[in-house]
């Protein structure tokens, strides 16, 4: 008797309500402007995309690739841990520069000259 009234309540919390993404208003875009990205750099619309070089790649240099092929060869893991080290160096630069900037405050290095 308990699995039949179980099986009786998952029947009634059942919906069988259609719900229609077609309309923007009631389904907007997260981030506006990804399903036009997303269809044009889609696989299926980009023709031969083996051989012919995308635009972004031609502006990389061997470093920038090598860079990519060592980021892609992480695990999760160690590429979160090199995000890490990225922004402990962007803060431990973010601090140094506001420094220097101080330094130069004191030092009127940056006051504009006076007209004489």
């Amino acid at each position: 008797m308990a699995t039949g009234s179980l099986a009786d309540i998952d029947q009634s919390l059942l919906s069988f309500e259609k719900l229609d993404r077609s309309s923007p208003d009631l389904w907007p875009e997260q981030i506006p402007g990804v399903s036009e990205f997303a269809a044009f750099t889609s696989p299926v619309n980009s023709g031969d995309s083996k051989t012919a070089p995308k635009k972004w790649m031609a502006e990389l240099e061997q470093e920038d690739l090598e860079m990519l092929q060592e980021f892609g060869s992480l695990s999760t893991p160690q590429l979160m841990e090199k995000v890490r080290g990225l922004q402990n160096l962007a803060y431990q630069l973010g601090l140094e520069e506001a420094r220097e900037m101080t330094r130069g405050k004191f030092l009127n290095i940056l006051e504009k000259p006076t007209k004489r």
